[in-house]
């Protein structure tokens, strides 16, 4: 009976495949082969940060049909060709009407800037500005174009940057929970929501402090564009809300119309016969700049909370992204072995993660500096904790005002929920062989004392690793890693001014430093090698469903009983990616149809 389930399973998997995957193989094959939409004489390129960026294009390249959207890094690679596309006549940007991640729009309004300096103009249109979270950010953003346009019913109420936090300490008390956990130290507020009914002194200090600093690099930026004084344009801003009429006369935005007028004014702009692209099938049809040269910078990304591994058989078409250590160190070895490579930028977005898998990364990079190519760090939205351990012993870092880094400190422990399932019922019991610490991470009992001790203990060792790293790779004393430690986050801006970081910018300072470092002329240009490469169609079908062998064989199967040579072509492609990646010797394949 089990077999014949799973033999059920198989031919329905198959089946799945046949009618869904492998048509989306085929479309997304000819959409490869394609040039893309033509681009008219006179065009105006639309970008709408409505929905959000992530910070890196994603490695599958099945992650559009997963609702995946733009990320900061094409923004920028796509303005940046944009100055130079004689086609491209007027940029025109709608803007969301909440926050934006702070360290993504100075990215996003640097590129702006670049645009404009090209002399095309910039016009962006907002439906308001709501008092939701880094909202300052979304209006920075706004400030850098030619014209900031604003709907007639809609409100200026960008009137300074709030967070809130959801303490759990209360609930978990009366219901029986019990969050046992270990912290280094003060600052790393992460587990306060699991024990606190409020902030701690030093969360809130932390806090205001981060908050602080963003708030106040938004305002200046928007001042600089805006052309006003910082202290007149906060004072204008506090004093809000503002209907839209009333930020027209406060200088806060240039014109008041719908998005359709908005939309007009670009096309006149940009002349006769013009007509509106959508930024992301422009940035498909333009591709990476990857540059030319002989000599080469390798970029390597990585997105996300670090763990270990290599992702396995990761789902080709969901959402979401981590740092796989296997992967990046594999990336970070492979351009070493490059002879074209001669530095390499790591571009990192990471709130952090496994301390092992944080080192394997970190060690990556020290062999790098030991073979003589420099490693830059570009750091995106945040690069905390794990995300600064793989950054610290880097030869320079770049990080934007608003990135959030720093938080050197660890934390963890446990939930014991014996109490908690007793009142349902519920009974945990547990059994354990060998040493006092097999069943430490029991949610039945909390520690011993024995226990305790023990992982308060591994607690300060990964503490005492991470000082010595960042002291090493700084060239600071551990005394004042000591200081500036203790778990607490700092903006970009703040931890330049500590030494955790050593300029401010994006990407192309990160590049122009590598060049730097590496010898290379800053006129001279280079290649861009990105690692890991993104997956072919095929590979990332076979890396999700080349272990089934069921599913693979009732394919083969469906495709032999309607006699489908397609089907069985890509099906034979995808077994023989699998196993190249095995390590096999796979002949030519033979042509698709």
């Amino acid at each position: 009976m089990k077999q014949f389930f799973l033999t059920v399973l198989g031919v329905f998997t198959g089946l799945l495949l046949f009618v869904v995957v492998v048509p989306i193989v085929l479309i997304t094959m000819a959409a490869a082969s394609s040039s893309g939409p033509e681009v008219p004489r006179n065009a105006v390129l639309e970008l709408d940060l409505r929905q959000g960026l992530s910070d890196q294009p994603p490695a599958s390249p099945f992650a559009l049909f997963g609702g995946g959207g733009l990320s900061v890094m094409q923004v920028v690679d796509t303005l940046s060709q944009a100055e130079d596309d004689a086609n491209i006549k007027v940029l025109l940007i709608r803007l969301p009407e909440t926050g934006m991640t702070p360290a993504a729009a100075d990215e996003v309004r640097q590129a702006i800037r670049r645009f404009r300096a090209s002399g095309k103009p910039v016009i962006a249109h907002s439906q308001g500005f709501l008092p939701a979270g880094a909202v300052m950010s979304s209006y920075m953003v706004g400030a850098s174009a030619s014209e900031l346009w604003m709907q007639n019913t809609a409100s200026f109420q960008a009137t300074g940057f709030s967070a809130e936090e959801i303490f759990l300490g209360r609930a978990f008390e009366k219901y029986g929970v019990e969050a046992e956990f270990e912290q280094r130290y003060e600052y790393k507020n992460a587990v306060n929501i699991y024990t606190q009914d409020d902030f701690t002194g030093p969360h809130r200090e932390a806090m205001l402090a981060w908050m602080g600093s963003i708030y106040d690099t938004s305002v200046v930026q928007a001042a600089q564009d805006r052309k006003i004084a910082p202290a007149a344009l906060k004072a204008t801003i506090e004093a809000g809300p503002w209907t839209a009429d009333e930020a027209l006369e406060r200088n806060l935005i240039d014109k008041v119309g719908h998005v359709e007028q908005a939309e007009d004014e670009a096309l006149r702009r940009a002349g006769r016969g013009s007509r509106i692209i959508p930024f992301d099938e422009y940035s498909s049809a333009k591709g990476p700049d990857n540059g030319s040269g002989r000599d080469a910078i390798a970029v390597i990304g990585g997105e996300g909370a670090i763990i270990t591994g290599s992702g396995g058989n990761a789902d080709p078409f969901g959402g979401g992204s981590s740092i796989h250590s296997d992967v990046m160190a594999e990336a970070i070895y492979t351009a070493i072995k490059d002879k074209d490579v001669k530095a390499i930028v790591l571009r990192v977005s990471s709130p952090g993660g496994s301390p092992e898998a944080s080192e394997q990364i970190a060690a990556a990079v020290r062999a790098a500096k030991a073979a003589g190519k420099p490693v830059v760090v570009s750091m995106g939205t945040y690069a905390a904790s794990g995300g600064y351990w793989i950054s610290a012993e880097a030869d320079h870092i770049v990080a934007q005002p608003s990135t959030l880094t720093g938080s050197i400190g660890v934390f963890g422990g446990k939930m014991v929920l014996r109490d908690a399932l007793a009142r349902f019922g519920v009974d945990v019991r547990g059994l354990s062989v060998g040493g006092d610490y097999a069943d430490a991470y029991a949610i039945g009992d909390g520690f011993t004392a024995s226990q305790r001790e023990a992982f308060a203990g591994s607690m300060d060792r990964i503490y005492g690793d991470f000082i010595t790293l960042v002291a090493r790779g700084r060239d600071l004393t551990p005394a004042r890693v000591g200081e500036i430690a203790k778990g607490r986050v700092w903006t970009g801006a703040q931890a330049l001014e500590l030494g955790l970081v050593d300029e401010l910018g994006g990407m192309n300072e990160a590049i122009a430093k590598a060049k730097e470092l590496a010898g290379i002329d800053a006129d001279t240009s280079v290649r861009i090698k990105r690692f890991p490469e993104q997956q072919s169609p095929f590979e990332a079908l076979a890396n999700a469903f080349g272990v089934s062998g069921e599913a693979a064989r009732a394919l083969i199967m469906i495709g032999g009983a309607v006699e489908d040579p397609q089907a069985q072509a890509v099906m034979r492609r995808i077994e023989a990616d699998r196993m190249r990646r095995e390590g096999a010797v796979v002949l030519a394949d033979r042509p698709l149809g």
